[in-house]
């Protein structure tokens, strides 16, 4: 049964993780991607997301997919407790997910049951077309990305920063031109989306 937990900003909401996982996350090892932020300017949530696991309890193993193995991928991928992705530009993400095939492992392992962890860029990833997020990211430094098709874990769009700084009009304008089109689920940075199997919720501070 898939089980996700779908964050904006996960160092915010790092304890609504614990009450979803009953507690049982402590000791758990977390294949920790932050490929997303190699680009970006700001990057200081994956510095607190990595504080936020250390501090409730669990292991850090860090995946660097743009530069490991097929090896390393897809032994960490499938021997850690739980994967996570953080946030960053999406299409960046997606083209060095496809490069590395950590895609298709990924995809395999959240099937099979494993935890999968998503933070901004890395909840948006797990829908079936990232274009939606054009307004928050920019889609051209992925110059090798051919297809916006995505995991395709979800029948739902995750939309992270809802009224959040500084993203408030870029999420607003995705929400006026896709939310007819597509099943939007806005989250500010003090929610998440919890997936357990086909259903989801919303859970907030």
């Amino acid at each position: 049964m898939k089980k996700m937990f779908l964050a904006s900003f996960f160092a915010d909401v790092a304890e609504l993780f614990v009450k979803f996982t009953d507690g049982k996350c402590v000791g758990k090892i977390v294949t920790f991607i932050p490929t997303a932020s190699l680009n970006e300017e700001i990057n200081f949530y994956v510095a607190n997301a990595r504080k936020a696991f250390k501090k409730q309890g669990m292991i850090i193993d860090e995946l660097e997919i743009s530069t490991a193995t097929k090896e390393e991928i897809r032994s960490k991928l499938q021997e850690n407790d739980y994967i996570y992705i953080s946030g960053g530009n999406t299409f960046f993400l997606l083209q060095e997910l496809r490069k590395s095939g950590a895609d298709k492992i990924i995809t395999e392992q959240i099937n099979l049951g494993k935890m999968y962890i998503g933070e901004s860029a890395g909840s948006v990833i797990i829908s079936d077309n990232i274009e939606y997020v054009k307004e928050m990211d920019d889609s051209t430094v992925a110059q090798n990305l051919d297809s916006f098709l995505s995991l395709g874990l979800a029948d739902f769009y995750p939309l992270p920063h809802y009224k959040s700084f500084p993203f408030e009009e870029a999420v607003d304008n995705i929400i006026a031109n896709y939310a007819k089109k597509i099943k939007l689920c806005p989250i500010s940075n003090t929610q998440a989306i919890i997936v357990n199997g086909q259903t989801f919720e919303v859970l907030s501070k």
